[in-house]
């Protein structure tokens, strides 16, 4: 489920990203808490949701499926243990099994936010395919969401906005500091976007 949320929130391009995170002359800088139409309607950093201190977690483990009443939580906040998507043991499979359901329980809710942990490998004790922890989170009424992932790495290595920030720092430092606002830290990334109008959510408060 959280590649789904993660395609579909970081669809801003490297144009837009700069553009937001230089305002020009006589612009204001925009806080965490405020409602700018203009400020709300471009991509930023990584923030939490504004709902995030009155969440209360549900924590679910390798392929557990939360049960179905979650849906009428608002706002619903899930962790996820994903650590043993292995081909060996039949974690793999449990995982497919259960994500359909997961997947279905978070659409339907209107102030969403999951934490979870990634760990695809092909047996047990080897080197993952690919890690990381993920953070994802959408406020329809507010028609805003945010994804960032942290520690993600590709067979060990460390991937994200973050080593990227990293590796053009000495040679382009003013790039560098346009993206660090995106991932500072090796293996991070992340972004908060606009979410399209949702009438249900709306109509709901």
């Amino acid at each position: 489920m959280s590649l789904a949320i993660v395609a579909g929130v970081c669809t801003a391009t490297l144009t837009p990203v700069a553009a937001s995170a230089t305002p020009g002359p006589g612009a204001t800088r925009t806080t965490a808490g405020s409602q700018s139409a203009t400020a709300t309607r471009t991509p930023g950093p990584f923030t939490e949701p504004g709902f995030a201190a009155t969440c209360e977690w549900h924590r679910f483990g390798e392929g557990e499926v939360p049960p179905w009443q979650l849906m009428f939580r608002d706002p619903l906040c899930v962790e996820y243990s994903k650590r043993d998507i292995t081909f060996d043991n039949g974690g793999a499979l449990r995982f497919l099994v259960a994500e359909p359901s997961r997947f279905a329980l978070a659409m339907v809710t209107c102030r969403y936010y999951q934490q979870d942990h990634w760990s695809v490998q092909t047996t047990t004790g080897s080197t993952p395919w690919v890690t990381w922890d993920g953070q994802y989170w959408w406020d329809k009424t507010r028609q805003r969401a945010g994804a960032r992932l942290t520690h993600f790495k590709i067979h060990g290595i460390s991937v994200g906005i973050g080593d990227a920030v990293a590796a053009l720092r000495p040679t382009h430092p003013e790039l560098a500091d346009v993206l660090d606002e995106y991932g500072s830290e090796a293996g991070e990334t992340g972004l908060t976007t606009t979410l399209p109008y949702d009438l249900r959510c709306d109509l709901a408060g």
